[in-house]
């Protein structure tokens, strides 16, 4: 019924959810889930540098990427620059699109009063089915230090010694990705920023 499941994604926790209804349709359907990000552009565009923006883009898809590889989905990624809900509704028609799933809390404050719900009009204007999903998840771990101690801990359990901090923690719809550097080379670490559950990643 489904073969290709798309998830826009700007990287906050609002988005948490949706990736994972996202990954349980298309485990379901054996669908290839797609992950879009799109960095504003124009006088309503996103209010950081943009480089900035592309780098947060990236990291976006990029955590849909590992959650799809963890359960077993196949997945595409794309970043795109333009309106936001212009380029989720082109991204539809070109790839053949048959389900979108949604988060509806994503970047807040003055830069969604300028652009308005990116959700909302996806909803209105789309010609497949649109699953919008509320966040509803407390973030238990808002501090980057907290991460950080976390994911040595989980590294020195596994074995892993001398370790360093490789790159500032960031985080990503509601996941802290910490980079360490180890006697054994490069190794990240996700923590859950909700549950609080540390994974090195493979």
């Amino acid at each position: 019924m489904y073969q290709h499941v798309l998830v826009p994604t700007d990287g906050s926790d609002g988005t948490r959810r949706a990736i994972a209804h996202a990954l349980t349709i298309a485990n379901r359907f054996d669908a290839t889930v797609h992950a879009l990000s799109v960095v504003p552009k124009g006088p309503l565009g996103a209010l950081e540098n943009r480089a900035d923006a592309t780098a947060g883009a990236r990291r976006a898809v990029e955590r849909v990427e590992r959650e799809a590889a963890r359960d077993g989905v196949p997945v595409r990624t794309a970043v795109e620059s333009g309106v936001p809900h212009e380029a989720i509704l082109e991204y539809v028609d070109e790839e053949g699109i048959d389900m979108l799933v949604m988060g509806t809390q994503g970047r807040t404050g003055l830069d969604r009063v300028l652009v308005g719900s990116v959700a909302e009009r996806v909803v209105r204007l789309a010609d497949v089915p649109v699953v919008t999903v509320r966040l509803t998840d407390e973030i238990e771990i808002e501090d980057s230090a907290e991460a950080e101690r976390l994911a040595r801990e989980r590294a020195a359990a596994e074995g892993y010694a001398e370790l360093s901090l490789r790159e500032p923690p960031y985080r990503t719809s509601g996941t802290w990705t910490v980079t360490l550097e180890s006697d054994r080379g490069p190794v990240a670490v996700d923590v859950d920023a909700v549950t609080g559950a540390v994974r090195i990643v493979e």
